[in-house]
């Protein structure tokens, strides 16, 4: 048997893939271009090369950079005053307890009292006996969280619903939908004029959108932007979607880290379940509990009956036991142990509003520093703007001479994370700014 009858007959029995001309005309040329490259034959071949993470390659090049004066400002993740990774003291303290601790598999629908906790802390006193409507499963982090939300929309949605998404967004938002088979646009979000909020333009495309829509909604942060709705204008919002019977999916990467306080950061979600809304909440813990590398994170849903939840959570751990049979362990003990705990969850929100006290004030100190040195144009969206980001209204030319030339690392778009700088590099940053603004006029 020649090598592409082997390899038709593979396929042939196999359950995913089905047998076409196609097919064999595809594995031919492989075999045909392998023979006369004199490579040996592969069925990938034809594999083309993925483009590489626009943040993640960003971290790669500074890792590779040797010039001392390197500065990474593109990896959202906390760094304190040294530039060095902060585990938190609340997390150290309850790995202590946790030491020995049994490393056998969880529910399929993770620890029960991280559920409860988790949508607790998303929804406090708004559930308000809303709980037998909620079903909550534990989930990689809140990318987990998104994914099998939006397979469950997908699936059971009706057929050719939309996820509408913020532009711009985190761009894992829409890798997310086309990974799982379902249709995203975006919605105004960002006024590059005003480096604010688009509010008109974002009202209009939600009005523009077909009823019934889905929309990602930050629930505070907005990454990339760090621009927020203020409350007023989430209440038009709700306003605007509970007349398009639109559907929120609350992105809830940073409550907590972004204001250090855990109920003004989750206004947005408590106001769409107190407005009577079926909805969906990714929540992640790699920001507020510093817990990046553990995955640790959870996906709610509210119904307005209770009688289908159970069929709901069915049908959630089936798809969980599909794609990964069952949650990480060691993350999800961490957080149920310190919220839990009234010492360890007093400690984890004095450490929050430590953490978000100095990337506030940093925000400032970069803005006064560039008012020092009369850098060209307005920089007080950097003060207005609240999280680990600022999306600093630098263009392209000027990135590339702050990479290329200082060797500080940011996305192309002009987001930095205000985490990677802290007083020894701050003045440094600004002369860098004031060059490449000056000298792309």
């Amino acid at each position: 048997m020649t090598t592409l009858e082997k390899v038709s007959e593979r396929i042939k029995n196999s359950l995913f893939v089905p047998i076409d001309n196609n097919n064999n005309n595809m594995i031919q040329d492989s075999i045909n271009t392998n023979e006369v490259s004199g490579q040996v034959p592969t069925l990938f071949a034809n594999v083309p090369l993925g483009p590489v993470d626009p943040i993640l390659g960003v971290s790669t090049a500074f890792k590779a950079d040797t010039d001392p004066r390197k500065v990474d400002t593109s990896v959202g993740a906390y760094r304190d005053e040294n530039g060095k990774p902060y585990v938190l003291k609340c997390v150290f303290e309850a790995e202590k307890r946790l030491l020995g601790a049994p490393k056998e598999y969880l529910p399929i629908d993770g620890i029960p009292e991280f559920n409860k906790l988790s949508a607790k802390l998303l929804y406090g006193d708004a559930m308000n006996g809303k709980e037998k409507r909620m079903v909550t499963v534990q989930a990689l982090s809140g990318t987990g969280a998104l994914r099998i939300g939006i397979i469950f929309i997908r699936k059971y949605l009706p057929a050719g619903t939309v996820v509408y998404i913020s532009r711009p967004s985190w761009t894992n938002h829409h890798n997310i939908c086309k990974e799982s088979g379902i249709q995203s646009a975006e919605y105004a979000y960002y006024d590059p004029k005003t480096k604010g909020l688009d509010f008109t333009g974002m009202i209009n495309d939600m009005r523009a959108a077909p009823n019934g829509s889905v929309f990602v909604l930050h629930l505070c942060a907005h990454n990339p932007t760090g621009v927020d709705p203020t409350h007023e204008q989430w209440n038009i919002i709700a306003d605007v979607m509970k007349e398009k019977n639109h559907i929120p999916f609350m992105d809830c990467a940073y409550q907590g880290y972004a204001s250090g306080d855990l109920d003004y950061d989750a206004y947005s979600a408590r106001l769409f379940l107190n407005r009577g809304f079926e909805m969906f909440s990714a929540q992640s813990y790699s920001k507020n509990f510093g817990l990046y590398g553990e995955r640790t994170g959870a996906l709610t849903i509210v119904s307005h009956r209770e009688d289908v939840i159970p069929k709901m959570l069915s049908q959630l751990k089936m798809d969980i036991r599909a794609m990964y049979s069952s949650p990480p362990t060691h993350g999800a003990r961490l957080v149920t142990t310190v919220l839990s705990d009234k010492e360890l969850t007093a400690l984890w929100i004095k450490e929050l509003k430590e953490m978000s006290g100095r990337i506030k004030d940093v925000r400032q100190k970069v803005l006064d520093a560039l008012i020092a040195r009369k850098v060209p144009g307005n920089w007080e969206h950097i003060v207005n703007q609240i999280g680990m980001f600022t999306y600093t209204g630098l263009t392209k030319p000027q990135v590339d001479i702050l990479v290329n030339k200082y060797h500080i690392y940011l996305l192309g778009s002009g987001r930095v994370s205000l985490a990677g700088l802290n007083n020894k590099n701050i003045d440094y940053f600004a002369d860098a700014v004031l060059d490449a603004v000056t000298s792309t006029q």
